[in-house]
């Protein structure tokens, strides 16, 4: 869980070369509950970061997608169309949504690495 940045919208990225990975923390799944749905952008969009890419939902609730780096989609994961409850079941494996093409590396630098993250949702579960 080293090479993984997280954002406090609970999203994780994790480089690899000149592109990043993204999904959702542990976290954040198990507070959504059962993933039943899962909207994700098309290969070959523009991902600001910080802006909306797509949408999750649960069995408990809807909730907006974040992209945790600026950058151009590469590929998604549309197994998960399919599959969304590998997001409860794996989420830094099988649950992994797309992989962007980065644009600028220290958007990447800038994220909570995992010692800041643990420490962001103890604060935000009390």
């Amino acid at each position: 869980m080293e090479e993984l940045r997280f954002t406090n919208s609970h999203e994780w990225a994790r480089l690899e070369a000149d592109s990043v990975t993204i999904g959702i923390t542990d976290y954040a799944q198990s507070q959504l509950g059962d993933i039943v749905f899962i909207e994700l952008p098309s290969v070959g969009e523009n991902l600001e970061q910080s802006s909306q890419f797509g949408t999750i939902e649960s069995t408990k609730a809807a909730s907006e997608l974040y992209a945790p780096v600026s950058g151009k989609v590469l590929a998604i994961n549309s197994d998960l169309n399919n599959n969304p409850q590998w997001i409860n079941e794996s989420p830094l494996e099988k649950g992994w949504m797309l992989r962007v093409k980065i644009a600028n590396s220290e958007e990447f630098s800038s994220l909570m690495d995992a010692a800041a993250y643990k420490e962001f949702i103890e604060k935000e579960s009390h």
